[in-house]
């Protein structure tokens, strides 16, 4: 493989202050040092000692790591505990009335939850669970919105044992049947509708066609939570209503012990042939990541609001909303509607109005509320924010500073994380008292993650060239296998070129100081005219211009130069209508690539539109961007798009 090429330079670094350095959990460079020669001194005594001081074990474990089935690594194992103990009644007789969540609706109403009445209505949702002959081991799907119910469906299954597969309230019934299918769930807890945007969203529709498609023999309980009060069509064999299944339920239920390695839950994802992969997490391992994440680059105190914006139908918020806050004993808001409703200042007003203290959110989420109003955060009190964070995708260096500036107020560190549905918890972030930070990097590993940047041969890679992100040692929350498919498992993230470590799929460089540089998916880099380019990097290029708002770039097959790159833009301002005014626009924007990058990576063709195509969580689709830019027709399952109609704009848009 000729190196992936990298073409991003950014020179300025931020210092933690010297007060957010006094108080961190971890401080300054010499406490990260110091925990990462600890892990380096005895690596699975490092991972020991943090999962017996963080874990309320009922049979405490003799074994550490078990790797006699690489790469079906085991932590813990003959250790027992209970994930929803550990995230709420470790907390009763220490903090019982402390508020657990803060759940704020589509419509602005507020509902808080202490730890006690959340503690309660778990026990009476899993003593509904165990009366429809739910236990140990059965799978059950969770296709909720956001809301305190998911919070206790998800800690419900926890509690008695049972293995939760989440599936964002955005997918269509097909998807959903391929999920109910492949896990052989025997029950599915669901909504009569979601309220976004001040509409309302059905969701018992979805799960009525889903079981009708075939292959959901297993499936004897539908449970419904009645969120809109709508019209909601009724199998009186198996559909209940979730207040008639807990009504007379105890609000006490004994936890029911598990294996470390006893899977907590299957959480569905993209895979290249187009067929979601299961990935299984373990319960140990993975409470343990999301807890130690939680403090290192969360800095977390008890004195946090807590605030992910990420749905629950994805990694973020089973990690940062379900288990890892909750583990910690934190305050944390949960958000059910969309950040431009009613309008454009609903996340500030949300910061303003619950004191948040630690905001987590998506770069694209960031890049939308600038184009809809760079200035609209100093109309709010932010000042109670004291760190901000990143998460799904490499955030653009102007993105990076404006937040710093703007939402931050100059003075909250941002803590960029990369880390993998796969990976369970973050593996590269800077712990944001510790790490000076340059805006567009991830910074360190965390410690006790050895991750490297090695060729497609599995040979380390020197001299700030980009390879392939690999981490080369196990660590406890990474995934434990693909459902039901191990040997994807091994082909997919343990390939015999990469000698034992895990691959994680993206492509990566480190610069002098040893920071980690994200470039974009391996499947994401282009290879033009023999150089191979990360599609971040001229993403980041693009935004940096003034006129852009946000961007995202592919490549498409081209007979002279392998890939031609395709830049799908949207710009601040409005489009003009004038063609001609357009393609100025397109040509200056080409210019600009190349000199902030060179003339290889010019964009060939530069559409613009109104919007991406995003996911409702705002996740680019990119993978429809490839079909647009080939010419193909879509054929892919739309259904989970936020905007649809936006592809018809692209595909006829002026080139």
């Amino acid at each position: 493989m000729s190196s992936i090429q990298s073409v991003m330079h950014e020179n300025r670094v931020f210092n933690p202050s010297d007060d957010f350095v006094k108080q961190a959990n971890v401080a300054g460079m010499e406490g990260y040092r110091a925990l990462c020669a600890e892990a380096e001194r005895d690596y699975t005594g490092f991972w020991a000692r943090l999962a017996r001081e963080n874990i309320q074990w009922k049979q405490p474990f003799s074994q550490i790591l078990n790797e006699s089935a690489a790469p079906f690594y085991k932590w813990f194992e003959d250790g027992e505990l209970n994930v929803s103990h550990n995230c709420l009644d470790k907390h009763l007789d220490s903090q019982p009335e402390k508020i657990a969540l803060i759940f704020e609706a589509d419509d602005g109403s507020v509902t808080k939850i202490s730890y006690r009445e959340l503690h309660a209505r778990v026990c009476q949702f899993a003593n509904g669970l165990k009366s429809r002959g739910i236990k140990k081991g059965d799978r059950v799907i969770i296709y909720l919105p956001m809301s305190i119910e998911a919070v206790i469906a998800m800690q419900a299954c926890a509690r008695i044992g049972a293995i939760h597969s989440v599936v964002f309230g955005g997918f269509s019934s097909k998807s959903l049947n391929e999920r109910i299918t492949d896990a052989k769930a025997c029950a599915v807890i669901t909504a009569d509708a979601q309220m976004r945007g001040g509409r309302v969203m059905p969701l018992k529709p979805a799960v009525d066609e889903a079981l009708a498609m075939g292959g959901c023999d297993a499936v004897h309980t539908v449970i419904v939570y009645r969120r809109a009060a709508c019209d909601t069509a009724w199998d009186a064999a198996n559909n209940v209503w979730w207040h008639d299944l807990v009504a007379g339920q105890a609000s006490q239920c004994e936890p029911e012990w598990v294996s470390a390695e006893h899977p907590l839950f299957i959480l569905y994802t993209s895979g290249s042939t187009g067929k979601p992969k299961g990935v299984q997490h373990s319960s140990g391992g993975y409470l343990l990541g999301a807890m130690l994440s939680m403090q290192w680059v969360f800095d977390y105190k008890d004195s946090d609001i807590f605030w992910c914006t990420a749905d629950v139908g994805w990694i973020t918020g089973h990690s940062y909303v379900a288990y890892g806050p909750l583990a910690m004993g934190a305050t944390q808001v949960i958000f059910e509607g969309v950040p431009t409703y009613p309008d454009a200042g609903r996340f500030w007003k949300i910061i303003q109005d619950h004191k948040v203290t630690t905001f987590y959110t998506a770069p694209t989420a960031i890049r939308s509320l600038i184009k809809l109003g760079g200035d609209l955060p100093k109309q709010y009190d932010l000042s109670s924010l004291r760190l901000l964070g990143t998460v799904g995708e490499p955030i653009n260096p102007e993105a990076w500073i404006w937040y710093y500036n703007t939402v931050g107020q100059a003075r909250c560190p941002i803590v960029d994380t990369w880390w993998q549905t796969e990976t369970g918890s973050h593996m590269i972030a800077p712990l944001p008292g510790a790490v000076p930070i340059t805006p567009g990097s991830c910074t360190l590993p965390l410690p006790g993650i050895t991750a490297a940047i090695v060729s497609e041969t599995g040979e380390d890679v020197h001299d700030q060239q980009g390879g392939f992100l690999v981490i080369k040692r196990p660590f406890p929350s990474q995934i434990r296998t693909i459902w039901g498919d191990p040997d994807r498992y091994r082909s997919s993230y343990f390939p015999e070129e990469m000698r034992g470590a895990y691959l994680a799929g993206d492509s990566a460089r480190c610069d002098e100081h040893g920071n980690f540089w994200i470039m974009g998916r391996i499947d994401d880099v282009l290879n033009v005219s023999g150089h191979r380019l990360g599609t971040m990097e001229i993403e980041s290029a693009l935004v940096a211009n003034p006129l852009v708002a946000e961007a995202a770039v592919v490549g498409k097959p081209h007979d002279i130069k392998g890939e031609a790159v395709v830049a799908f833009v949207v710009l601040k301002g409005a489009l003009p209508t004038d063609q001609e005014k357009v393609r100025d626009i397109a040509k200056a924007l080409r210019d600009w690539v190349g000199k902030e990058i060179g003339p290889i990576a010019k964009p060939d063709e530069i559409r613009f539109g109104e919007n991406l195509p995003k996911t409702r969580s705002g996740k680019i689709m990119r993978r429809l961007l490839r079909t647009l830019a080939k010419g193909e027709e879509i054929t892919q399952d739309i259904s989970t798009l936020e905007n649809p109609a936006i592809l018809d704009q692209l595909k006829n848009a002026i080139k």
